[in-house]
């Protein structure tokens, strides 16, 4: 596979994974968007963190074409809790249509940053490491599409529950 075709799959799977996730979430009653399913958080609240970490996406995208290992490592904790809840308590908003057009505005952001990355800046090493792990633009973006099929399987389950 070419670094051009690895990045298009990359930022493929990104978009289908958000898409799932939003068709599940919209199709969800709206007495129900504030109901706690995962955890502590509403759909509502997985939703803001979403927001959030596309934010920290970008920011970490530039960090790692500076050279930079991305500012959001030094709030890691179990399961990333505590940077999770500050994404949450700051990209949250009670309308849900307001809620939704923040995520895709978020997301259409992240997607539009990515676009203009030459491929092969996606995998490559530039001697970035946290704990013994390469940090990559595409590692970043390959667990980040992991986590958002996993929220949609999460909001699939509660919807259909």
């Amino acid at each position: 596979m070419t670094d051009k075709q690895k990045k298009d799959k990359i930022i493929s799977e990104l978009v289908q994974a958000r898409g799932k996730i939003l068709d599940a979430a919209s199709s969800l009653p709206s007495a129900r968007q504030d109901e706690v399913f995962l955890g502590i958080w509403s759909v509502k609240d997985l939703l803001a963190h979403l927001v959030g970490w596309d934010f920290a996406n970008i920011e970490a995208t530039q960090a790692i074409l500076a050279g930079r290992l991305p500012a959001f490592y030094s709030h890691y904790d179990r399961d990333w809790q505590t940077f999770n809840a500050r994404l949450v308590a700051q990209y949250k908003k009670n309308d849900f249509a307001d809620l939704l057009a923040s995520i895709k505005n978020s997301h259409q952001k992240l997607i539009d940053l990515l676009q203009t990355i030459p491929a092969e800046e996606f995998d490559k090493d530039s001697g970035l490491r946290y704990k013994g792990y390469k940090v990559t633009i595409a590692g970043t973006l390959k667990a980040e599409a992991k986590d958002e099929q996993e929220h949609h399987k999460q909001i699939q389950a509660f919807v259909s529950g």
